[in-house]
């Protein structure tokens, strides 16, 4: 059975990859659907952004003569959040520490959709550049 992968926000997908201890080798050929990163010889990268696998750890991150990537590995080298389920073989990434930074330092509230009472929906973004205050409550 091959493994589950959910990345960031993407939906679950059964790959063609090896679960290893705390290795994730993910086919090279699907990395790229799966995460949005792709290997090239400057690195692992994601549109513009270019991270370079340290030196002396190529290992770490590819085998099979590039054939296979170690997702977990590119995970902890981005300070990514990851769980893995060994019963089912699911493995959840979430968002890259740099990522969560920016987000927090941008001063602008991550968008989302709630219902009125009425059962209208309402998005966040609809009310952008205006003032919006939001109450939050919970019954614990």
């Amino acid at each position: 059975m091959s493994p589950i992968v959910i990345f960031g926000d993407g939906a679950a997908q059964s790959v063609g990859a090896a679960s290893e201890g705390s290795n994730l080798w993910i086919d090279a050929a699907e990395l790229k659907r799966v995460s949005g990163w792709e290997l090239k010889p400057e690195g692992v990268c994601k549109g513009e952004l270019c991270v370079p696998i340290p030196t002396g750890r190529a290992s770490d991150f590819s085998r099979d003569d590039g054939r296979r990537f170690n997702l977990a590995e590119l995970a902890k080298l981005l300070e990514q959040p990851a769980l893995r389920s060994v019963n089912h073989d699911v493995w959840l990434f979430g968002e890259a520490s740099f990522r969560r930074r920016q987000t927090i330092t941008s001063v602008e509230a991550p968008d989302f959709e709630l219902p009125d009472l009425d059962g209208n929906l309402h998005r966040l973004s609809d009310y952008r550049g205006k003032k919006v205050l939001l109450s939050a409550w919970a019954s614990w």
